[in-house]
């Protein structure tokens, strides 16, 4: 009897049933779903391809926008009170919050669901918080799966916040359409704010803490943020990016960031450039995937550990560079 194999176009039952679930917006199932695609067991990762297959056709409607910033600029409060925002407006609001992760456990550190207790209790919203592990960039390896998602569950906007541990940060602006920057005044990151390399890469920049002895402060800080953005060369042919007030305590300036992504959005519709904007992204996930993809095949438990062992004590002992070390391992992995 021949056998059959099956392909991401052919799901299982159970994942057949499991895509159905969260499309219908099932809180347990996507709960499950998301566990699936981050999970780094080889069967576990076949079955997050099938999912993923069956749930791409009902995605690509959200909002995607994420937000950064060093830590302590009040992110967590300024998404909850923005989440909360959305919510009264009629929006359904996924947050994807990437903590920091232990170095013994891979376990999140932070746990940003505790910090957004009154967004959390809302059945209009669903926070995910995942460790970041050893992927750099301050986002998790398979946010962009989890984003997947939430989207085919039917969330309208997805909130990706970032671990914001510095300019590797910056890598979540290849999975979202707009991404936000989050300063506050006073706090001594104003020339963290104005380094080229993240300004450029913002499309909106938000002064948050503008409240009480802050606020005239942060008033300061967005006249001298908004004169570096002059200094940057447009992304697109429409938008400039702009700066904004808000504050997460009083709850104000909420309803002009959302006019803010919201304009930028149709803006990109109308040009086409938000379409262009994820195709790039996803022909950047997929490199992406084939780098994680190499380093794991070179696993020094797997065929080449051997070939590894050696290599890494020539080159510790000075027997041989570094540069000449890793071209022998590609060498011999190329002759598998």
């Amino acid at each position: 009897m021949n056998k059959v194999s099956r392909d991401v176009t052919d799901p299982s039952p159970e994942i057949d049933d499991l895509a159905k679930r969260v499309v219908r917006g099932e809180r347990r199932a996507m709960a499950k779903a998301i566990t699936l695609v981050e999970s780094s067991r080889a069967d576990q990762q076949t079955e997050a391809e099938l999912l993923l297959a069956r749930l791409l056709p009902h995605t690509g409607r959200a909002v995607r926008v994420g937000l950064s910033g060093a830590p302590g600029v009040g992110k967590s409060s300024l998404i909850e009170s923005f989440g909360l925002y959305l919510i009264e407006q009629g929006l359904k609001v996924a947050v994807l919050a990437v903590d920091p992760s232990s170095s013994r456990s891979g376990g999140s550190i932070l746990g940003d669901k505790t910090r957004m207790e009154l967004l959390s209790r809302s059945q209009d919203a669903f926070i995910r918080p995942s460790p970041s592990g050893e992927t750099l960039g301050g986002v998790a390896r398979r946010t962009r799966e989890a984003r997947l998602v939430v989207e085919a569950a039917g969330y309208d906007v997805v909130l990706i916040e970032t671990v914001g541990v510095g300019q590797s940060e910056t890598a979540v602006a290849d999975m979202v359409d707009m991404f936000a920057l989050i300063l506050s005044p006073g706090g001594g990151d104003e020339l963290q704010g104005i380094k080229r390399g993240i300004m450029e890469l913002a499309d909106l920049v938000i002064v948050n803490k503008a409240d009480g002895d802050l606020e005239a402060a942060a008033g300061r800080a967005a006249a001298d943020y908004q004169s570096a953005l002059h200094f940057m060369r447009p992304k697109y042919r429409n938008w400039r990016p702009g700066v904004q007030l808000a504050s997460a305590l009083n709850q104000t300036g909420l309803q002009e960031i959302w006019q803010q992504i919201s304009a930028f959005r149709e803006d990109l519709e109308e040009t086409g450039e938000l379409n262009a904007r994820r195709a790039v992204q996803a022909q950047t996930w997929m490199w992406a995937e084939i780098r994680e993809g190499l380093v794991e095949a070179l696993n020094p438990d797997g065929q080449m550990g051997g070939i590894l062992e050696k290599t890494q004590q020539a080159v510790a002992q000075g027997e041989l560079s570094p540069r000449a070390g890793a071209q022998q391992i590609l060498a011999q992995f190329r002759a598998k």
